[in-house]
């Protein structure tokens, strides 16, 4: 057999792998790389429509954001997902979708009045609504066949609803080789999801290295953060806005505040309401509200037994249509408001983050990471002043932060994570980490024991119940990045046409030499009149 890696090598996103044996070739994630490329991904080796399926880890638009292109491309095989995956996917496909049509219809407003040639969108709503018909939706723990000689089983991860490793047994001329694929591995003693299962056998492992040269700090009481900013807030008479990505950390968040209101932790503001401004958010709610119990933790299982909804409460309001979302604002009880995107940069919450930064009785809370550049991030390092829909901004409310809350293993629940198996794989292949992180991943592997490389885009290798072989080593090659233009303020402007000034005057002088001592002393004497004048 052969694996080919396609997406997330030496970078985060866009995962893709290819296994192809006996005539078979299946991916394994089809993801959109999201972010800046270090390394430029691989085309397919093969036509869509000679991929005979695809095997699913999660939801997250990095593992399945490419599966509406594979099929506009002509691939017509079956996608194996668990069934949460299966349902996730129908509302984060669509989604991602309708982003694309909405961003080539604004580029194409642009183009037309420039006269620029009109683009297409990598796909439309109606692809992944297509691709949606080819999902087949498979329970955890069940080996199944799903090609001649080719058997998977899905094994819970506890990185989101329904996100799992994927066991893979492969059988040639009468021999059996097994790999694994981690999708991304969970934190531990995360809400509502169960810690990772973790696995013993495999001859070959594929995993993720996101944080694999990191710790989370000790977890903080999440409960008491919060109702104390939710406290103080309410007391001053503001409103507690979160912009929270809408599947994963919005509804670990209606988790806390059930607890939070059911023990009555915040005093003197009974039956606070709640409101979740996101039709994707209001969507995946309704999934996790109705997945089967068995995806969940023991201590969730223990609130749905007892007859309770553990991300639901008395307070709780959901906003679908954009007039509904205009109207939370008008009414000036104290709320929460959970709204997307989780870094600001677009989405309902800008229009909240617009009535809500200039009052100083309110409270920004961050609950995720920020990336460099994003609006969120902009706040987090203290901004006066934010422009939203042309307008500046004053930053008057309070900005705080949630840390810890992280949906990813650290580098120890990697570590405990590959060390389950016994004994150690043939080899692990590292991959979905930053270069410098999947080398560091590499090193502290080898470093215990394990034989261990991070394959570069493109690499191919052949492996076998006898062993395994390099046969590509892929793409090397950094993508040089330009530095973004940063405009320049008035008084950058100014110094630099002065700069410029002084550039001509040597020009200038170099000019006049040879030229009559009378011109050039006077000259000279007009100089150092003006620079003695501002040099003061």
């Amino acid at each position: 057999m052969k694996l080919t890696f396609l997406g997330a090598n030496h970078e985060v996103t866009g995962s893709c792998t290819l296994l192809e044996t006996a005539g078979l070739r299946f991916l394994i994630d089809c993801g959109m790389e999201q972010g800046k490329d270090n390394y430029e991904n691989q085309p397919l080796p093969v036509a869509p429509g000679e991929i005979d399926g695809v095997l699913v880890t999660h939801a997250h638009i990095d593992h399945t954001g490419h599966l509406p292109l594979l099929v506009k491309q002509g691939f017509h095989g079956r996608i194996y997902a668990t069934r949460p995956t299966r349902q996730l996917c129908s509302i984060m496909l669509r989604d991602s979708a309708h982003i694309q049509e909405s961003e080539a219809e604004w580029k194409n407003r642009k183009a037309r009045r420039a006269g620029a040639p009109l683009i297409e969108p990598d796909y439309t709503i109606a692809d992944a609504e297509a691709a949606m018909e080819l999902f087949v939706g498979v329970e955890y723990n069940q080996r199944r066949e799903i090609a001649p000689g080719l058997e998977v089983r899905f094994t819970d991860v506890g990185h989101l609803l329904g996100s799992a490793s994927i066991e893979v047994w492969v059988t040639e001329r009468g021999q059996t080789t097994k790999l694994v694929f981690s999708g991304d591995i969970g934190n531990l003693n995360q809400p509502i999801l169960k810690d990772p299962t973790y696995l013993s056998e495999a001859d070959y492992v594929v995993m993720e290295s996101t944080y694999g040269d990191r710790e989370h700090p000790p977890r903080p009481d999440y409960i008491a953060e919060l109702t104390a900013v939710l406290q103080r807030t309410f007391d001053r008479g503001g409103n507690v806005v979160i912009p929270s990505f809408a599947v994963g950390r919005t509804q670990e968040l209606l988790y806390f505040i059930r607890e939070i209101k059911e023990k009555g932790l915040v005093k003197g503001h009974h039956n606070f309401p709640v409101y979740i401004d996101s039709p994707l958010a209001i969507e995946a709610t309704h999934i996790f509200r109705n997945c089967s119990e068995d995806c969940f933790d023991a201590e969730t299982r223990a609130v749905l037994d007892s007859g309770d909804d553990p991300i639901s409460f008395p307070g709780l309001r959901v906003s679908v249509t954009s007039e509904e979302s205009r109207i939370i604002n008008s009414d000036m009880t104290p709320k929460v408001i959970l709204s997307a995107s989780g870094m600001c940069d677009a989405g309902r919450i800008r229009h909240h983050l617009k009535h809500n930064l200039w009052r100083k009785e309110c409270s920004i809370l961050f609950v995720g990471y920020q990336a460099v550049g994003s609006l969120g991030r902009t706040l987090l390092e203290g901004a006066a002043q934010v422009k939203l829909f042309g307008e500046e901004i004053d930053v008057q409310a309070e900005i705080c932060q949630m840390t810890g809350l992280s949906g990813h293993a650290d580098v120890n629940g990697l570590l405990r994570w590959v060390e389950s198996f016994d004994p150690k794989p043939r080899r692990v292949f590292v991959v979905h980490g930053d270069d410098e992180v999947e080398n560091n991943f590499v090193e502290t592997l080898q470093q215990r024991g394990f034989t261990a490389c991070a394959p570069y885009n493109g690499a191919e290798w052949a492996l076998g119940a006898d062993g395994e072989v390099c046969l590509e080593e892929g793409n090397r090659t950094r993508i040089t990045h330009r530095a973004p233009s940063v405009p320049l303020t008035r008084s950058e402007t100014v110094f630099q046409r002065l700069v410029n000034a002084g550039r001509r005057l040597m020009q200038v002088i170099e000019h006049n030499r040879g030229g009559a001592n009378k011109d050039l002393a006077k000259f000279a004497d007009q100089i150092t009149a003006l620079c003695e004048k501002w040099d003061r």
